[in-house]
């Protein structure tokens, strides 16, 4: 799409590393290339990249850099470092705020109750103190409406784009090959997984994990514990974050899905699946029971590892069944959002407040 030269301003605060292998910060990259298109001329705000947990010294940091944005321009910030922004603070920005909130940081898994606590009256206060909310799944504009109090007239939904890419062949062989990717971080429920997998170790299977090692170290040392101790040594492995063409050809390599998250703001790694034609099997944690038609995937409840185990007997033993819920999931696919589609509703709301906000 050409870029437009002439558009509305806008400052797209993002904390840490944009390149960072993380849904989220995929999100942010591919809707900032597409902005210009859609009259909006963005360009990144960066953060201190201790958020969630910001330093006092990264604070006063944040304070400055949203300060020195002119009122003429609108902020777009991602929720990663608004949902911990100081609401007190706030009132001191002159541009017109909009979060991004991919998923309510009080909501991640791993959190003691009381810092889970903080973090959602946090985030609640903040986002009673902006001038929009953008979220990525109708399932999380639920949750901000019912927990949170946020007005369901200032929440717009975006949900992110996937690319098209050709069915996965699959392993050829007689050994299915799962395949599992995100992060390895509490959320993600790779514990929830090995408990499952375990219970089905008279089956010929292997998992391959594809995700992030740094995000959470004591999560990714426990699970190879766990991993030991269960006796799957010589069934998992770990290939650390993945390139777009290395996880192309692990898909492709790939006879099944699976996701075990207890919670998720959309599931764009489902979307991918559903993409190549793979079987899923999934948790219904958070959006998650909303991006995959029921026809596609067999669903079982967050944290069910008993219901979890079963459902992946049932698509590990049964190739009709694995072959059935692929071809539902291809036909689904195209029915899926675009990255473009994404960045057009985002402008669309820098837009709307900006006009708002000039009268």
């Amino acid at each position: 799409m050409t870029k437009v030269s002439e558009g509305i301003g806008l400052a797209f605060a993002i904390p840490g590393d944009l390149a960072t292998p993380t849904g989220g910060y995929v999100y942010d990259r591919r809707v900032l290339a597409l902005l210009a298109g859609h009259g909006v001329n963005a360009r990144v705000l960066a953060l201190p990249g201790s958020f969630p947990f910001p330093s006092q010294a990264d604070l006063e940091i944040t304070q400055g850099v949203l300060e020195s944005v002119a009122p003429s321009e609108v902020i777009l910030a991602d929720g990663l470092a608004l949902g911990a922004f100081p609401p007190s603070r706030a009132g001191a920005i002159g541009a017109p705020l909009i979060a991004l909130c991919h998923h309510p940081l009080g909501l991640e898994a791993g959190l003691s109750d009381e810092l889970a606590h903080a973090l959602i009256e946090n985030e609640r206060a903040i986002l009673a103190r902006i001038n929009h909310v953008i979220v990525t799944s109708n399932a999380t504009r639920a949750t901000l409406i019912g927990q949170f109090g946020v007005a369901a007239d200032v929440i717009t939904v975006a949900e992110p784009g996937v690319d098209r890419a050709p069915p996965a062949r699959g392993s050829g062989s007689a050994t299915v090959n799962i395949i599992a990717v995100g992060s390895i971080v509490p959320r993600k429920g790779y514990d929830i997984l090995i408990d499952a997998l375990a219970q089905i170790q008279d089956l010929d299977w292997r998992l391959r994990i594809v995700g992030a090692m740094d995000r959470a170290p004591r999560a990714v040392a426990a699970l190879h514990a766990q991993i030991e101790s269960s006796g799957l040594t010589h069934r998992v492995e770990f290939t650390g974050a993945a390139d777009d063409a290395g996880l192309a050809v692990f898909y492709d390599q790939s006879d099944l899905f699976v996701s075990a998250s207890r919670y998720e703001g959309y599931g764009m790694v489902l979307a991918e699946a559903m993409v190549r034609g793979l079987p899923i099997v999934s948790s219904t944690g958070g959006a998650a029971a909303d991006t995959v038609p029921d026809d596609a995937a067999l669903k079982v409840a967050p944290e069910d590892v008993a219901a979890l185990a079963s459902a992946l007997r049932r698509a590990t033993s049964d190739a009709g069944l694995r072959e059935r819920l692929g071809a539902a999931a291809l036909e689904a696919s195209v029915h899926l959002p675009t990255w473009d589609s994404a960045a057009s509703t985002i402008a669309e709301v820098v837009r709307t407040i900006h006009m708002r906000v000039r009268r």
